[in-house]
């Protein structure tokens, strides 16, 4: 894993791809087609594409209207202003009547760094999570935002994904894996402990079981991509399996990965479990890495905190 792409760029690229093969995709951005990386499908099918200007809630209202068209529109910005500011109208205009609007949104979690707990949005899982009928997807890498962009114009239904400002390591080799919606991707196997994880978290899920397996401790890390619906089988086999559970997000532990997981198994795995993410607490401008540390999602605090929960 050498090269780093931000899942951002590969879900633009992806757009101007997906452009080609399918001509009812259309695009809409809320002024930040730079940041969202919209730009690149602005620039190859500018007569798709609609500049929203500073105004999520009409975005995605507008979304909604041309979907009832037979069209499929990718509604893109920032996460906070899409799954916080538009919030009521993605839930009364989108999901409700179950529109095929796709809500894409970028600059999630803590790692946006410098823009600070303003815009660092650690709710968006939680938020679309509890509308009824919302499929919620957060991929690891490029590939997988590649994947997904391709996975989400082929089904109907609305779809919210989020994805991340930071560029991290695209995975190569046996880390690749087949994209299904619903379906959990298991990274590595060990019989210690079972991590689930999602988005940027994942590579540091991997980075934590390489540096316990230099101390004997063998983790299966498994990748969760969709959120909703999660892949219910791949979690109840591997609590089951390794008996400790532990969910890494960069996310409020309150509301995303960790609490659907528990779900899960609630009631039906005896097992120790332990939700790894931002506990209760706002975002802070910082380096990235330095915001990341801060809140103990790097790769050796989460193998200190996976040898504490052993």
């Amino acid at each position: 894993m050498s090269e780093k792409i931000a899942t951002r760029e590969a879900y633009g690229k992806a757009l101007v791809e997906l452009g080609e093969q399918n001509k009812n995709v259309v695009v809409l951005d809320a002024d930040l087609a730079g940041a969202t990386m919209t730009k690149y499908f602005k620039a190859a099918h500018p007569e798709r594409f609609f500049d929203c200007g500073i105004a999520e809630a009409n975005m995605m209202n507008i979304g909604a209207g041309l979907s009832t068209m037979g069209l499929v529109p990718f509604c893109s910005t920032f996460a906070m202003f899409g799954a916080g500011r538009a919030y009521e109208q993605i839930r009364n205009t989108i999901a409700y009547p179950r529109f095929n609007v796709k809500i894409c949104c970028s600059h999630a979690g803590v790692s946006v760094g410098e823009d600070g707990g303003s815009h660092q949005c650690i709710e968006d899982i939680a938020l679309m999570r509890v509308i009824p009928g919302m499929t919620v997807i957060c991929p690891a890498d490029a590939n997988e935002a590649k994947a997904a962009t391709m996975a989400i114009a082929e089904m109907n239904g609305p779809v919210y994904m989020r994805l991340a400002r930071l560029a991290t390591p695209v995975f190569e080799g046996d880390m690749v894996k087949p994209f299904e919606i619903g379906k959990a991707n298991v990274l590595r196997e060990g019989k210690d402990a079972a991590v689930f994880a999602c988005g940027l978290m994942v590579n540091e899920a991997l980075e934590a079981a390489k540096l316990l397996a230099a101390e004997g401790i063998e983790i299966s890390v498994i990748n969760v991509h969709t959120i909703k619906p999660i892949d219910a089988e791949c979690v109840t086999k591997y609590a089951e399996k390794c008996g400790k559970v532990i969910t890494v997000e960069e996310h409020s532990v309150i509301g995303g990965l960790g609490d659907a997981v528990a779900d899960v198994l609630m009631g039906k795995v005896c097992c120790k479990f332990r939700k790894i993410g931002v506990n209760d607490q706002f975002g802070q401008s910082g380096k990235a890495a330095d915001v990341l540390r801060e809140y103990g999602l790097t790769a050796d605090q989460i193998a200190a905190k996976v040898k504490e929960t052993l």
